[in-house]
C-alpha cells in the first residue's frame, strides 16, 4: 500500500475491540467447518459475515488541514581582507541588499556576513554549515555566496547540508549558487617568499628563496619578471627571476643585529591588485662563534664565577688560562704540579690576537708575565674593534701595573698608588647613567636611586655586599655603578673601534654565594660582555621601530641628559611626517623617566616599509599581514569553487565592476531540474508544512453495507436452496 494511502485511511471500531477479534474468530471457524462439510452456499456466507465485520471495524477516510511553510536559502556575503581589493566589498554589500529586498512567494532569505577571523584564510564553508544547521533540514532550499571566490575550506564534493535525504531514504541536492564581484575572470601576480632563515651568520650570505607566480587568462609560467631587493632602506638591487619557478637569492650578512629585507615585482600588465607584489622578512645577523680569552692571574673566588657563565654560553668558545706562578717567584714547586702545558703567550697575543672577540683580564698582575710588545697588542686590537674587560683588585696599586703599560692608555679610569684601595663594607648602586645605560638598566633587584651604598642592614630593593673596591682618581667614559662613598665601580668606554670596561671590584663573586641576599652576577656579566662584543640590542644610542595591529612604535634610547623629542617618519611612497616622543615611563603612567626611554605611537596601515630616523640613527619596520593566506591570490576567480557549484546545480554569475547597479540574478522557486539561467537562479519546492488539523468520513456508508451484507445472505440461501 503506498504510504500516502496508508496515511489517509483510519479505524473507528463501531464495538468493542475484544467483541471484534471474538467475532472474528467464530465466523473463520464457523465458515471453516461449513466449507469442510462442502455446504452450498458457505462462500456466500462467508463474505457476508466479513463484510459485516468490515463494517464493524469502522474503516474511515482521513482528512488533514495544513499550512505550508515558507523555505529558507542562505546568503551568504564575503567580507574578508581580499574583498577589500577595488569594490569589491560595495558590490558584495549592494548585491546582498538588492536580494534581500526581492520578494519570491514562499523563500526567504537569510543574510549571513563572514568575516575573516583567524589566519586561515576566508571559510565560507564552515559558516553554510553552521547557518544551516539552524535552518530545519525540510526547510533549506539552498545557499546563495557572494564571494570572490577565494576561499579556504572548498570542500571535494557538495556538503552534507545540501544533500538532505528524502522520506524514503534517498539524497537529493539542493543547488549553491556564487556571485562574483567582477566582470570575468581577473590576473594576479604574486610574490612568494618560500624559504629564509631568521638568522644568519655574520660574513656569510643568506640564502633567500623565492617565487613569483602568474595567474589568469593569458598568463603563462617561464615569463621574465623583475625582483627588487632591498636591505634597510638602503639602495635596491634588482633580479631578475622566471615565474612559476623556485628562484634563491644570496644576501650579504654585514653586522649582527636585525636585518629588515623587502621584495617587490614588477607588476603584471592589467593585474588586478599588487598587494602581493611585496612582501618583508626579518633576517637577524648573529656571529659565529664568539672567541673569548679569559686570563686569571693567581686563583681567586671570582674564576669560577667567570668559567661558568662564559661555559653556559653556547655561542661562545672560551679559552682560559690561570697565572699559577709568576716568572719571577721561585718556590721550587716542579713546573709539571703547577700547569700542564707551557702558557703561550707568542700564539696568544701575538700570532692568534685578532681571532678573538673579547679578551678577560680577571685580577691579571702584569710582574713582567707579558713583554710590553704584547701588551701594545692588547691595546692595539681593541683600537681595531675588540673587547677588552677588566676585574681590578689588589695587583692595580703599587708600582707596575696594568696602568703602567700600553694597556693603561687605553683604560677608563686610573687607580692611585696612595689611597686606590678601600676595604670597607659597601653595597653597590647604580648610577643615574647607569640606570639609562642597557647594560645596567632594569637588572634585578636594583635598589632605588637615593638608597645609601653602605647601610649594614638588608632591606628590599638592595643588592648584598663587597667589601673591597678601587677608589679611581679620574675616569672617562660611561660610570654607570658606584661603590664607597660614591666613588664609580664599572666604568664602561669607547676606544676607537674597539670597547673597554673596567671593574673596580675583585668581590662580584660574592653575589653567586649569595652573601647578603647576593645579586644579579650573571646578568651583569653576561651584559657587560655582550656590550663589549657589541651585541645591537646593548647599545647606548637606540632607535627601534615595530609595527603591530595597524599601528607604528616607535622607542629611542639614550643615555644622555635630554631626550629626544621627535623623530622623522617616512610611511611608504608618502611625504615625511614629524612624530613627537615622549617618556617611556609616562606612557606607562609612571612620573620616574630616569630609564632614557622615549616612545611615539601612530597609524600604520600602509604595507611596504616605515623609516624613521632621528638625524644620527635609523630604524624600519614593515607590517606583517595578519593572514597572509588571504592576500595570496586577489583575483576574483570562479576556478576554485566551480566545480562544487556545478555539481550542486548551481550556477556562476558576474555581477560586473559597477557598486553602485551591480547585475544581479532575479530569485524564483524552480520545479523542474535545472536551477539556473542567464538571469535567474532557482531553488527547489520542498513542500514543507505543518498539520493544523484532521477530519474523518465513514469509508463504506451503513446502508451500503448493510444492503452488501443482505444481497450476500440471500445469495447463500439460494445457492443452498438449488440441488
Amino acid at each position: 500500500m503506498p504510504q500516502s494511502l496508508a496515511r489517509s485511511l483510519g479505524f473507528a471500531p463501531l464495538v468493542p475491540l475484544w467483541v471484534l477479534v471474538t467475532l472474528g474468530i467464530l465466523t473463520v471457524v464457523l465458515c471453516g467447518y461449513a466449507l469442510f462439510r462442502r455446504t452450498k452456499g458457505a462462500f456466500f456466507r462467508l463474505a457476508a459475515l466479513l463484510s459485516v465485520l468490515v463494517w464493524l471495524a469502522g474503516p474511515q477516510r482521513l482528512h488533514e488541514s495544513w499550512h505550508v511553510l515558507p523555505e529558507t536559502a542562505l546568503l551568504l556575503v564575503d567580507q574578508s581582507p581580499s574583498m577589500s581589493v577595488g569594490q569589491r566589498a560595495s558590490i558584495a554589500r549592494q548585491a546582498a541588499s538588492t536580494l534581500a529586498q526581492a520578494h519570491t512567494d514562499g523563500l526567504n532569505l537569510r543574510t549571513v556576513t563572514v568575516r575573516n577571523s583567524g589566519h586561515n584564510g576566508t571559510r565560507l564553508f564552515d559558516a553554510l554549515e553552521q547557518a544551516a544547521a539552524d535552518v530545519p533540514p525540510d526547510q533549506l532550499a539552498g545557499a546563495v555566496m557572494i564571494t570572490d571566490g577565494q576561499v579556504a575550506d572548498i570542500p571535494a564534493s557538495v556538503p552534507d547540508r545540501l544533500r538532505p535525504t528524502t522520506p524514503d531514504g534517498k539524497r537529493f541536492t539542493l543547488p549553491l549558487h556564487v556571485l562574483l564581484p567582477a566582470k570575468g575572470e581577473e590576473t594576479d601576480r604574486q610574490l612568494r617568499i618560500l624559504q629564509a632563515p631568521p638568522y644568519a651568520i655574520v660574513g656569510q650570505p643568506a640564502k633567500l628563496r623565492v617565487q613569483v607566480d602568474d595567474a589568469g587568462p593569458g598568463t603563462t609560467p617561464g615569463a621574465q619578471a623583475d625582483v627588487t631587493l632591498r636591505v634597510n632602506g638602503e639602495d635596491p638591487v634588482v633580479i631578475p627571476v622566471r615565474t612559476g619557478s623556485p628562484q634563491d637569492i644570496s644576501l650579504p650578512v654585514p653586522h649582527p643585529g636585525q636585518m629588515l629585507v623587502s621584495l617587490s615585482v614588477a607588476p603584471l600588465e592589467g593585474e588586478v591588485s599588487q598587494l602581493n607584489n611585496q612582501s618583508v622578512t626579518h633576517i637577524t645577523g648573529i656571529r659565529d662563534r664568539l672567541r673569548v680569552l679569559l686570563i686569571s692571574g693567581t686563583p681567586n673566588q671570582g674564576e669560577r664565577v667567570w668559567r661558568r657563565l662564559l661555559k653556559a654560553d653556547p655561542s661562545v668558545d672560551l679559552i682560559h688560562f690561570t697565572i699559577l706562578r709568576p716568572p719571577d717567584k721561585d718556590d721550587g714547586t716542579p713546573l709539571s704540579d703547577l700547569a700542564l702545558i707551557a702558557f703561550p703567550v707568542r700564539e696568544l697575543f701575538q700570532d692568534k690576537i685578532n681571532q678573538f672577540d673579547l679578551i678577560i683580564l680577571d685580577g691579571f698582575e702584569n710582574r713582567n708575565i707579558l713583554p710590553h710588545a704584547y701588551l701594545n697588542n692588547i691595546a692595539n686590537f681593541v683600537r681595531k674593534g675588540g673587547g677588552l674587560l677588566l676585574t681590578g683588585g689588589p695587583e692595580f696599586v703599587g708600582p707596575g701595573t696594568l696602568q703602567d703599560t700600553p694597556v693603561g692608555d687605553i683604560l677608563p679610569a686610573h687607580v692611585p698608588s696612595e689611597g686606590g684601595m678601600v676595604e670597607q663594607r659597601f653595597r653597590p648602586k647604580l648610577t643615574a647613567e647607569g640606570r639609562r645605560h642597557p647594560v645596567t638598566a632594569a637588572l634585578p633587584g636594583a635598589p632605588p636611586q637615593n638608597s645609601s651604598t653602605d647601610t649594614a642592614q638588608t632591606t628590599p630593593g638592595q643588592w648584598g655586599p663587597w667589601y673591597r673596591a678601587l677608589k679611581p682618581d679620574s675616569t672617562h667614559g660611561q660610570t654607570l655603578m658606584s661603590g664607597p662613598d660614591n666613588a664609580p665601580l664599572l666604568v664602561l668606554d669607547h676606544v676607537d673601534q674597539g670597547r673597554v670596561a673596567l671593574l673596580l671590584s675583585d668581590q662580584i663573586w660574592l653575589w653567586s654565594r649569595g652573601e647578603g641576599g647576593g645579586g644579579p652576577q650573571a646578568e651583569l656579566l653576561r651584559r657587560i660582555s655582550h656590550w663589549l662584543m657589541k651585541e645591537p640590542e646593548l647599545e647606548e644610542e637606540q632607535l627601534t621601530a615595530a609595527i603591530s595591529g595597524g599601528e607604528l612604535t616607535v622607542t629611542r634610547r639614550s643615555t644622555a641628559g635630554a631626550p629626544q623629542k621627535s623623530v622623522t617618519v617616512t610611511p611608504p611612497g608618502s611625504p615625511a611626517v614629524s612624530l613627537p616622543l615622549k617618556p617611556a615611563a609616562e606612557d606607562a603612567g609612571n612620573k620616574d623617566d630616569a630609564t632614557g626611554l622615549t616612545m611615539g605611537r601612530m597609524q600604520a596601515d600602509k604595507p611596504g616599509i616605515w623609516q624613521v630616523d632621528d638625524g644620527t640613527h635609523k630604524a624600519f619596520a614593515a607590517p606583517v599581514q595578519p593572514d597572509p593566506q588571504e592576500f595570496a591570490d586577489l583575483r576574483a576567480t570562479a576556478s576554485r569553487i566551480g566545480s562544487v557549484v556545478s555539481a550542486s546545480g548551481g550556477g556562476v554569475f558576474w555581477t560586473g565592476e559597477n557598486s553602485a547597479s551591480p547585475t544581479v540574478p532575479a530569485l524564483r522557486l524552480a520545479d523542474g531540474s535545472t536551477r539556473h539561467g542567464a538571469d535567474w537562479m532557482g531553488f527547489p519546492h520542498r513542500n514543507a508544512h505543518v498539520v493544523t488539523g484532521k477530519s474523518a468520513t465513514p469509508l463504506l456508508p451503513a446502508w451500503l453495507m448493510l444492503g452488501l451484507s443482505l444481497c450476500l445472505l440471500f445469495a447463500g440461501w439460494w445457492r443452498e436452496g438449488r440441488r
